[in-house]
């Protein structure tokens, strides 16, 4: 890991995440716990030798070969959440971790129609995940905002029904943006045109995976034809400069995610992701965890992984977290409290 002297200031930072998918952290021993509790019957080790105890599950998922090798999985963990109290329990021990690493501000996505195709109603993950939030504030102090993301491996038409369910929610606050996500190749962001322009019509935060697996191609189609305002993963820009100069120009953020980036063979090691093209060329970006108990690392680990990959300066990583800060979609005045927490690491790192 990181130098310490550079690890006890990394830790410091105020962080603020963007990318993570609250159900890609349901740990092991969760899983297995719920399983139970709920009755679930997973997968046999005889089916799937994974699912033998926690730590051959988690040696599995150091094993990913694809991002539907991954999927595969996740969505099995999905299968044990159940009634309101399990979503507040996964979102709860997230905020908790998050917390430890120095979490200020949280925007995290969930899969609405992973749930309500299996007979969960929208309102109980809702309020599971609502609740979370309220006790992550008291306790921790980390504000949080919910990001409902359309599936797009299903039909964009149940996308679209789904966003239009949330439409209410996201007009009173509850949800504060619409995302895209899951196989990314052959699901190009245009088939779901119609949910994201509606959304910018309405005035709705956007954002969608795009340049993980696929190509500059998708991030470029991504802005011009839903009109994001972010990029989820977003690593391909240096595939054209033209595009790349664009999201300078508008100021379209990059939510990165380091480690997932390796544990899905997207990059064979962080070194190789454009993290320094980016600083040099003004592209604004987020350092995230994504599935953080898939990949095996939370926002710091990820932190750490790009700092041993580029050795930046504490002035650099002013500069990702003011970006990540100005980026996110709380009230200008959390951003204001939070550039001065950071301004206060600043001042006493030097």
């Amino acid at each position: 890991m990181c130098k310490d002297s550079m690890h006890e200031f990394l830790q410091a930072l105020p962080k603020c995440e963007h990318h993570m998918h609250i159900e890609g952290s349901l740990e092991p021993e969760l899983l297995f716990a719920l399983a139970a509790r709920n009755k679930i019957s997973l997968p046999s080790p005889s089916e799937d030798p994974a699912f033998e105890s926690i730590s051959t599950l988690l040696a599995r998922y150091r094993r990913f070969t694809s991002l539907d090798d991954f999927l595969h999985y996740y969505f099995i963990g999905m299968s044990v959440l159940i009634t309101p109290s399990d979503f507040e329990s996964l979102a709860y021990a997230y905020f908790k971790r998050a917390h430890a690493d120095g979490v200020a501000h949280a925007e995290v996505f969930f899969d609405p129609q992973a749930h309500t195709a299996r007979g969960i109603a929208y309102e109980t993950v809702i309020s599971g995940f609502t609740a979370a939030q309220k006790r992550a504030l008291h306790d921790f102090k980390i504000t949080s905002e919910l990001i409902v993301c359309i599936l797009r491996h299903l039909p964009a038409s149940e996308g679209e029904e789904m966003y239009r369910q949330c439409i209410p929610d996201m007009e009173t606050g509850v949800i504060k943006g619409l995302g895209l996500s899951s196989t990314e190749k052959g699901n190009p962001p245009s088939l779901f045109k119609a949910s994201f322009l509606d959304a910018e019509k309405r005035g709705f935060h956007r954002t969608a995976h795009a340049g993980e697996e696929a190509g500059v191609e998708y991030m470029a189609e991504a802005l011009h034809e839903i009109h994001v305002q972010r990029a989820d993963h977003g690593i391909k820009l240096v595939e054209d400069e033209s595009v790349m100069q664009e999201f300078v120009d508008k100021k379209i953020m990059v939510t990165m995610c380091p480690l997932s980036n390796v544990e899905l063979r997207c990059v064979k090691h962080v070194r190789e992701l454009p993290i320094r093209k980016y600083l040099d060329a003004g592209v604004r970006f987020s350092i995230n965890s994504d599935d953080p108990a898939y990949f095996g690392g939370y926002i710091l680990d990820n932190y750490c992984a790009v700092q041993d990959a580029f050795d930046l300066s504490k002035k650099e990583w002013e500069t990702i977290v003011r970006n990540s800060i100005e980026g996110s979609w709380c009230s200008q005045q959390r951003k204001t409290e939070m550039i001065a927490l950071l301004e206060d690491v600043m001042r006493k790192s030097t």
